[in-house]
């Protein structure tokens, strides 16, 4: 079935999509740690950070401002989000298609992990 992520943007697998353009996809978290939990996924399948390249540098800028565009939607920027980026398996990625979390909703610790 390959990526899952890929399956979703493909719409190979439901998800509950808030937001999608030419470039981007973004959808609910089936297991949200916060009230707002927004993953956004770029169409385009890169396996994380360390896989970009230059050529990618169009890509994951067109990502933030998606996260941007979806925290606005959501009701986030009075209060203030977060935007998270998992790199590898020690960071907790567990499905390796480059995403942004955004989470939002309630008063998030620092340090996070």
């Amino acid at each position: 079935m390959g990526c899952l992520f890929c399956n979703i943007v493909e719409k190979k697998v439901p998800a509950t999509v808030v937001y999608e353009d030419e470039n981007t996809v973004a959808f609910r978290d089936i297991r949200p740690v916060a009230p707002t939990h927004v993953l956004i996924v770029p169409r385009k399948h890169i396996p994380g950070v360390r896989a970009l390249s230059h050529e990618d540098e169009q890509t994951i800028g067109q990502l933030f401002v998606a996260a941007r565009k979806v925290a606005h939607q959501e009701g986030l920027e009075a209060n203030g989000y977060r935007l998270v980026v998992n790199d590898g398996d020690a960071a907790g990625q567990t499905v390796h298609h480059i995403h942004v979390h955004i989470l939002g909703g309630r008063d998030l610790a620092w340090p996070p992990g």
